[in-house]
């Protein structure tokens, strides 16, 4: 028996919705709590953090977009979007803001045990080990088994779950073209769909990131029919 459950919580304002998610992830183990609105939320975030986020964009009041870039804006808790079909746009929105992943209604009750399971692995903290996983490249250093990346001052850079698991790819496998393919698999376990934008995505996010805080080198490329790339050469550090 899981003596520390996970606590997912629902953010969905469609009773029904919320009762099926909520009793498909306590079958699973976890601790579910469902709310309507960003106003519950924030009454939610207040007596307990969650380990994740079931957060639907069509939200009455606040919405879904909203709630997210002001949740990214301080703090790192995995964001999973529900969205419709047609709200693609919403989607690549959400994912650009800081959401981990997405998944379209009507969803596989499988899939989405699935999703939140990988989410939740991604955003483990690992316990050290007596090798070090502390790698250099360009003026950063990251600290896999700490998931904290950090500048040549000692300042920490802020990325999401989804920016570092990214980056955790590019520097364990230095100068190789990783494949969008490859990339969904490190990253989320399963195999890529051909509409899934995800990874480029979260490309571009991290891609920004490290061009504000070191505007003359290009650290991500891309490669045109081939996928994306870390430039810059890779070293372990101690």
């Amino acid at each position: 028996m899981n003596t520390n459950p996970r606590k997912i919580l629902v953010v969905d304002d469609d009773p029904e919705i919320a009762r099926l998610v909520g009793a498909l992830l306590a079958r699973e183990g976890w601790t579910v709590e469902t709310v309507q609105d960003g106003r519950e939320l924030d009454d939610a975030l207040h007596r307990a953090r969650p380990d994740l986020i079931v957060l639907d964009l069509m939200l009455p009041g606040e919405d879904g977009l909203s709630i997210c870039r002001r949740l990214r804006a301080e703090a790192t808790i995995p964001i999973l979007m529900l969205t419709a079909k047609s709200d693609e746009t919403d989607c690549v929105v959400g994912l650009e803001i800081g959401a981990d992943d997405y998944l379209a209604k009507p969803f596989s009750p499988r899939v989405l045990v699935a999703r939140i399971r990988a989410l939740l692995r991604r955003a483990e903290v690992r316990p050290s080990r007596p090798v070090s996983r502390r790698y250099a490249f360009d003026r950063f250093v990251v600290d896999l088994d700490a998931r904290l990346v950090t500048d040549d001052t000692g300042e920490h850079v802020a990325l999401t779950s989804a920016e570092f698991d990214l980056l955790a790819c590019f520097v364990l496998h230095p100068r190789r073209v990783l494949s969008r393919d490859q990339i969904l698999d490190w990253t989320h376990g399963r195999s890529a769909d051909p509409f899934d934008r995800t990874v480029d995505i979260t490309v571009s996010r991290l891609r920004k990131k490290f061009e504000t805080l070191d505007p003359d080198n290009r650290l991500i490329g891309t490669i045109r029919n081939g996928g994306y790339l870390l430039t810059a050469p890779v070293r372990m550090v101690p």
